[in-house]
């Protein structure tokens, strides 16, 4: 039955790419794709197509990059693809008149166990607080971010040193097979939303995934060691953790934490030149493993002490 379904997907990033990749092996029917339309990227702004684009032309399938939702030529040719059921992976916010058009919905894969981490970033906010684990959900979309009934969930662990580039790339092949199992069940009517109210999560309690901005980013060294090395993880590796060392600013993509009672200012920075570089933290020091300094490549921190001048 689950070949019999009319599917439009839609995605833009290669996480998406693996959800795509899973509905093709299982034989779904997708008469279209959407995705965002290319934009110019890199020095010579040359323009560039999204991963779900340079894959979708690899298989032969029909593309649609329109530049706003709503254009009515869009809708029309949405509509006349006659899809049954619509899915998204990794795309942008959709109108009502797109997300409720198919009969059977709109299907959402999420990065996280909803109704916690609702938001643009789950997997980063997830490894940023320190959560041992998390877990990607299906649902159908609704008006309200995030919010609509769930389908299906899988709980993912975190590992103690585990980057949220690590974690993504696990979710996104544990989220496809969660997605086609999904598809399956809704194909043979056996599968019903269960609203997020009845988890029985207090609102206070609730966990918000916002997107990242600069700010985010800044390691404010009066923060515990693990609070900071969970957000190094969490912002691994991209957009990256970053300081300020000798008025330059340089990004930490890996680190490692002590614990230790001392009585120097958070802040503070020093090194032995060879092999280790350490910054004060309000309960004991953080070592930076990979980072970045400013204008030039990542490198292990040992590299960085070679042509260091502290």
């Amino acid at each position: 039955m689950l070949q019999e379904l009319r599917i439009v997907f839609m995605g833009t990033p290669e996480f998406a790419v693996a959800s795509l990749n899973a509905l093709l092996n299982a034989g779904c029917n997708i008469v279209g794709v959407v995705t965002a339309p290319d934009k110019p990227a890199g020095r010579g702004m040359k323009l560039t197509q999204s991963a779900v684009k340079q894959y979708a032309e690899e298989k032969g399938l029909h593309i649609l990059q329109p530049v706003k939702l709503k254009d009515p030529v869009f809708i029309e040719e949405l509509h006349a693809l006659k899809a049954d059921v619509q899915v998204v992976v990794a795309f942008r916010m959709l109108p009502e008149v797109v997300w409720n058009m198919p009969p059977m919905g709109t299907i959402n894969v999420h990065g996280s166990l909803l109704p916690q981490y609702r938001g643009a970033a789950p997997i980063n906010w997830a490894v940023m607080n320190g959560e041992k684990e998390t877990g990607v959900t299906t649902f159908r979309l609704q008006h309200a971010i995030d919010t609509g009934n769930i389908l299906l969930r899988e709980i993912i662990p975190i590992g103690p040193e585990e980057t949220a580039g690590e974690v993504h790339d696990r979710m996104k092949e544990i989220g496809a097979a969660l997605l086609v199992k999904t598809l399956e069940g809704i194909a043979a009517g056996s599968l019903e939303g269960i609203p997020q109210e009845q988890f029985d999560i207090p609102e206070t309690e609730v966990k918000h995934a916002p997107k990242i901005f600069t700010e985010t980013c800044k390691l404010d060294w009066e923060r515990s060691a693990k609070e900071l090395h969970d957000q190094i993880r969490g912002l691994s590796p991209f957009p990256g953790a970053f300081t300020i060392l000798q008025e330059k600013t340089m990004k930490i993509y890996k680190s490692r934490y002590e614990l230790k009672q001392h009585a120097e200012t958070p802040g503070n920075w020093s090194t032995d030149h060879k092999t280790w570089l350490r910054f004060t933290t309000r309960d004991g020091y953080i070592y930076p493993l990979l980072l970045q300094p400013e204008g030039k490549k990542r490198m292990a921190t040992e590299d960085f002490l070679r042509g260091f001048r502290g």
